[in-house]
Formats: structure tokens, C-alpha cells, sequence
């Protein structure tokens, strides 16, 4: 199985939702000040606690920066993702005052404002703005994977600048109002999010490490995609590395090498990931979930479940519930 084949079976398992864009241009000097996406996730779909949130560049140059990382200089092409949503500014130029987008963007998503405009009359910067909102399990499982901040140009390739036309035509079907446009956009981003994310795996150095550089190697990504696909399968190393056609110690070199674990201790921890969201999402008895995630044993099961969360698992479940009361 090959690496992209890999990235969808694990990605089959994350649902992004509730996508809006919006049309930006802002004109040199200029300066934007954005606040976390947690702020607004209310503002996409109720419940959700995650957004990632990404902009396309179409014309001009800017700096972009995350609050303690370096700054980026941004040109036409680049699409900039931050998939935890962290707040950021972007400027051309010494603005003589910051413009603070939180309140432009509510009244974006709440309909009544379809572009952004500020600056002086100066060089004219084009982007567009997504935002998708997902449940902080997804958070906790794939996009806890992602650096705070990826920058790929989709230009100069015929995948590329698909990315950019279905872009712009979301940003003409977010401004529609017809019937299905919002279903339309949440899975049309998703598909963006996802061949953005296979850009950037491609474009990785070879020193990088984590299950997505693993996408790049044959062996590990094979065997990523076994454990995903069947977590509750009493894996064993020999299997692993037989079905992914590499000698145990091939696997378990690459495998720790590329990921930084061993490949049981991985699926130890995507079947507690596992367990931990169907306690808090379903109504299965702690006897189910145990089973569904492979334990034969409910105390061997609860033993694993406290190790890794601190409390039994009939204790998180109640402390989960007991959440959005609290919240409230």
C-alpha cells in the first residue's frame, strides 16, 4: 500500500465540518491582527472547540507571523495553514494602526460581511480565508501531528492550481446562499485540507520525523495503515512487519526511526485515543469498548485506560459528561 493509500485510511477516521470563507484585500501599509480560531468555533458549528483555519494568497507580498515563531514572508501561491488555529497577524509595510479582525469575522459567519477591506492605497495584498471547525478529538488524534504553522505554494503544478480554482469557486459558492452550499463546502474543504497536507508530507526533509514523514516510507506507512485499519486485531510485530514485506528488524528500526515509537506501543495508544472517544461519544458499556479495542479482558483494559489517562475509564466517562454542565 502506498503512503497516500495509508493517509486515507487514517484521515477516513477525522471529520472536518463547517467550512466559511471569506474574501480579503488589503492595501499597503496594512496591518491584521487575528485572534485564536478557538474564539469563533461556537460561530461554525455548535459544540465544535477546534478550528483550523488556512489563506490563500492570490496577489501581492505580506509577512505573516505566529505568536512566538519567526515571521514568514508570504508570496502569491502560498497557502498557509494553521491547524490549531493559533492567532496570527499579517502586515505590508509600518501600519499606522493594527486592524483587529475578531469582530470582522463574526460578522462574516454570521452573514453580514462577505469581504474584508482595510489599509492605505498602497500595494494591493489578495487572500482568501478558510476556517474549518472539527471536535477536539480530532485535535487530540491527527492534527496533534501538525506543526503550529505549513506554508506550501500550490503554483507551477496542474495539482496546484486545482487547489487554487476550487478555492476561488468556494469563495463564489460560500457568497451564493443556495440550497447545499453549506454541505458543498464542508466536504470540498476537507478534500482541500487533505491534498494541501499531501503536499506538504511530499515537501518534507528527510530528517523529519512523526507519523506523517512516515507516509513517505513504504514499509512504515504500510504497516500505519494495518494498525489503523484494524486497531483491535491482536497485532504482534512479526505479522506486522510480514504483511508489510520487511523483516522485523527492518520495521522496527524504520518504524521508531520515523515515528519515534515502536510500532506496538503506537497502537497501544491509538486504541486508548480509540477508547477514550467512544467513552465520551457513545452509550457502549466499558465491557464493549474494552472489546471493540481489542482487550479480551475488562481489567486488563482499565488498567492500560489508567495508565495512560490517570483515572479508570467509568471515572473519565463521568468527568467528560460532567464537562459541558460546567461549561454552561
Amino acid at each position: 500500500m502506498s503512503g497516500p493509500d495509508a493517509l486515507s485510511n487514517i484521515l477516513g477516521k477525522v471529520r472536518l465540518d463547517g467550512a466559511v470563507y471569506f474574501d480579503g484585500e488589503f492595501t499597503a501599509p496594512f496591518g491584521i491582527d487575528i485572534p485564536h480560531a478557538c474564539g469563533y468555533a461556537p460561530y461554525l458549528v455548535p459544540g465544535s472547540n477546534h478550528v483550523v483555519s488556512y489563506h490563500l494568497f492570490l496577489e501581492g507580498e505580506c509577512d505573516l507571523q505566529l505568536e512566538g515563531l519567526e515571521r514568514v514572508r508570504i508570496k502569491p501561491g502560498d497557502l498557509v495553514l494553521m491547524p490549531h488555529g493559533h492567532a496570527h497577524k499579517i502586515w505590508n509595510g509600518s501600519p499606522a494602526a493594527w486592524h483587529d479582525a475578531s469582530g470582522s469575522l463574526q460578522r462574516h459567519v454570521s452573514g453580514e460581511l462577505r469581504t474584508l477591506r482595510t489599509g492605505a492605497a498602497g500595494e494591493v495584498t489578495r487572500v482568501v480565508c478558510g476556517y474549518l471547525a472539527c471536535d477536539h478529538r480530532a485535535a487530540e488524534t491527527f492534527l496533534a501531528a501538525l506543526p503550529p504553522l505549513v506554508v506550501v505554494n500550490v503554483r507551477g503544478d496542474d495539482a496546484g492550481r486545482w487547489i487554487e480554482s476550487s478555492i476561488r469557486r468556494l469563495v463564489e459558492e460560500a457568497a451564493s446562499g443556495r440550497a447545499g452550499s453549506s454541505a458543498l463546502l464542508s466536504r470540498m474543504a476537507e478534500a482541500l485540507f487533505v491534498e494541501s497536507l499531501r503536499r506538504w508530507i511530499d515537501s518534507l526533509p528527510e530528517t523529519q520525523t512523526g507519523w506523517l514523514a512516515g507516509m513517505r516510507d513504504p514499509v512504515v506507512a504500510r504497516t500505519l495503515a494495518l494498525i489503523h485499519g484494524n486497531p483491535a486485531r491482536p497485532w504482534c510485530v512479526d505479522e506486522l512487519a510480514r504483511q508489510a514485506g520487511a523483516s522485523r528488524s527492518v520495521l522496527a528500526e524504520r518504524f521508531s526511526k520515523l515515528v519515534g515509537d515502536t510500532p506496538l506501543a503506537y497502537l497501544a495508544n491509538l486504541r486508548m485515543r480509540t477508547a477514550a472517544r467512544m467513552l465520551e461519544d457513545t452509550r457502549k458499556t466499558v465491557v464493549e469498548i474494552a472489546a471493540d479495542v481489542g482487550y479480551e479482558s475488562e481489567a486488563a483494559f482499565n488498567r492500560a485506560f489508567k495508565r495512560q489517562f490517570g483515572e479508570p475509564p467509568a471515572r473519565f466517562r463521568r468527568a467528560q459528561a460532567a464537562e459541558p454542565a460546567q461549561q454552561g
